[in-house]
């Protein structure tokens, strides 16, 4: 893996990308294949081919200009502190993400960045401090988040209706979230038949029913092969275009001048 990690950087940089970004490209890579143990070739293709790929991607979505104008206050967290017996997993963390802008969250495995995001969703209560949310939400869960004995279809209808969707709008919905994301969902087959990347595609199809106004995403490109983890991050960039505050647990460091936020929970870690 290293030795393709290097070719990779040194493709990149031929290809006239910056230290930065390349160190952003390279760590995404070693972060995804060792969370899905798959070999380089196999996840990203030859280095020089991937490489050409990221550097096409790069003349995509702009990062917006510095000073823009963004929308109200969609997510408001203010001194999140959560314990689990002994340990002191978030210590007084704060987040503003307005409409239109994404926040990153980074930090070391443990520090506390999918806890976070399920306080900022309601599903896990924090020992002190306040989550406010100002308009509609949508979570994608880093695992779980569907169920093994229902097909694309039957998720969309269930979860559309909590969202407020007839079954026709549901369905109309969620196939318009898959096909942004480079998936035609096959009509009978249940989710348990589904690949890891497929999964998670069908989990962010479903995080977007409603067009929520705030989008918590807990690594949702887990199994994403190197076309949709493109995809992915050029349809975040449109969701962000059209108003959509976005939090987005990654690996990506916080030099990145695509995201406006970095939420750095290692160095919250380290200071509690």
């Amino acid at each position: 893996m290293d030795g393709w990690l290097a070719a990779l950087a040194a493709e990149l940089h031929r290809h006239g990308l910056g230290s930065d970004l390349t160190g952003h490209v390279v760590a995404e890579a070693a972060a995804h294949l060792r969370d899905s143990g798959e070999s380089p070739l196999a996840a990203f293709g030859p280095p020089d081919t991937y490489a050409a790929a990221v550097a096409a991607s790069v003349g995509g979505p702009t990062p917006a200009p510095p000073g823009r104008v963004v929308g109200p206050v969609r997510l408001a967290v203010r001194g999140i502190t959560k314990r689990y017996r002994r340990r002191t997993v978030l210590a007084d963390v704060d987040l503003t993400v307005r409409a239109g802008e994404v926040a990153a969250v980074i930090g070391a495995n443990g520090s506390g960045k999918s806890t976070l995001l399920r306080i900022c969703a309601g599903l896990a209560r924090p020992d002190r401090g306040t989550v406010r949310i100002d308009g509609r939400l949508g979570y994608c869960p880093q695992d779980g988040g569907v169920s093994d004995f229902l097909t694309a279809d039957e998720h969309f209808v269930l979860i559309g209706a909590g969202r407020g969707l007839d079954r026709s709008a549901a369905r109309r919905a969620g196939l318009g979230q898959a096909t942004a994301l480079d998936w035609a969902p096959k009509p009978g087959v249940l989710a348990r038949h589904l690949s890891g990347g497929t999964r998670q595609k069908l989990n962010l199809s479903l995080a977007r029913l409603g067009t929520p106004d705030v989008l918590l995403l807990d690594e949702p490109y887990q199994g994403f092969d190197r076309g949709s983890y493109l995809d992915f991050w050029h349809q975040v960039w449109r969701w962000r275009d059209g108003g959509t505050a976005i939090v987005v647990v990654t690996h990506l460091l916080n030099q990145l001048d695509r995201v406006d936020t970095v939420l750095d929970l290692t160095r919250a870690e380290a200071a509690a």
